[in-house]
């Protein structure tokens, strides 16, 4: 079925007047999030962490990036559940990216500390989350297929069942994968005609560019504004970070970009470099380009003193992605998956 085929997606989304705050939730106020709510945000998000054993831990710097985008209405897209004594018990955010083209998604994020669950807050933080991400698909103006989005990983068995129970099913599944740098490391094999530069600023938008039209053929995808790419590049590693340039044209082939997640390192026993982005062109795939940015990280993170290669996959992708990894000595060590609404 394609957009034409659809009924207008302000129907679809059926969204209501008002996004119904919860009630009844033991003498909790709720209120919108500001950016001087971090540090208790990041204390909140270390206790569901911790309760859920997650393999990672989210910094209060990831958490203020979040706050970052000119296209984000805070005032209406969040929500912090407050107890008497002024401390977040709970919280709630959607997020609906500029530039989709495709399918227009909002995403859905949120959570409540371990000691106030199984008071109901959850399932009604969920029921606002719901409603305020259909009322914001209904207000794109974008007559596209439509997706209510929440990412979760898969120890959260409390939030699977919230999501299960309220309507969302699981559409896609996403693996961690890593290497040990301490073995023999591939070659560096870069194809002729292309070589493999540090990431500069200079290059970035035309990475951007490249990255928007790598993606265009993968499912769940969509093109990402300038506005939407800087942003959240608090653990962005530049040193990490690399680009293919074509020498006889002087284009961006591909590109592979690193993220830096020290505050992580206590919680898995390791350090590890994590490659978050890896890209190839159309035109150049089929040339072995991915492993060889691979190759030229793995290379760069060693040389930092980093234990291991980490990156995430998805283990649908149709490019052959998780069959390269694997053959590059990757191995999955933790999973997640997508739920999601669509309309």
């Amino acid at each position: 079925m394609t957009a034409t085929d659809l009924a207008p997606i302000a129907e679809r989304a059926a969204a209501p007047a008002a996004a119904p705050l919860p009630t009844g939730t033991d003498g909790l106020t709720w209120r919108p999030l500001t950016r001087d709510d971090v540090p208790a945000l990041a204390r909140l998000v270390t206790a569901v962490e911790e309760a859920e054993a997650a393999p990672y831990r989210t910094s209060a710097e990831e958490i203020d990036d979040e706050f970052d985008g000119d296209w984000k209405d805070h005032a209406r897209d969040t929500l912090a559940g407050v107890d008497t004594d002024g401390v977040i018990r709970a919280y709630a955010r959607v997020n609906q990216p500029p530039g989709d083209a495709r399918v227009v998604r909002a995403f859905l994020d949120g959570c409540v500390d371990p000691q106030w669950r199984g008071r109901g807050i959850g399932r009604q933080v969920l029921a606002w989350e719901t409603a305020r991400g259909r009322q914001r698909l209904a207000s794109s103006g974008k007559d596209l297929p439509g997706r209510l989005a929440v990412f979760v990983h898969d120890n959260a068995e409390t939030t699977i069942r919230l999501l299960r129970a309220s309507g969302f099913t699981p559409v896609r599944y996403y693996a961690e994968m890593r290497r040990p740098l301490d073995a023999e490391l591939p070659p560096v094999d870069v194809p002729a005609g292309l070589r493999i530069v540090p990431w500069t600023p200079e290059l970035d938008e035309q990475v951007r560019l490249a990255h928007n039209e790598a993606f265009a053929d993968h499912w769940g995808s969509e093109p990402r504004t300038a506005d939407e790419w800087a942003q959240g590049r608090s653990m962005f590693a530049p040193t990490w970070s690399f680009v293919a340039i074509d020498d006889a044209t002087g284009e961006v082939a591909g590109y592979l970009l690193s993220s830096r997640f020290e505050h992580d390192w206590p919680v898995i026993g390791y350090k590890a470099g994590y490659t978050d982005l890896l890209g190839v062109r159309r035109a150049w795939r089929g040339r072995r380009l991915a492993a060889a940015l691979l190759a030229t990280v793995m290379v760069a993170y060693r040389a930092d003193g980093m234990d291991m290669a980490e990156l995430g996959v998805d283990t649908a992708n149709q490019s052959g992605a998780h069959r390269l990894y694997e053959g590059l000595g990757y191995a999955v060590f933790h999973s997640s998956t997508m739920f999601s609404i669509e309309l």
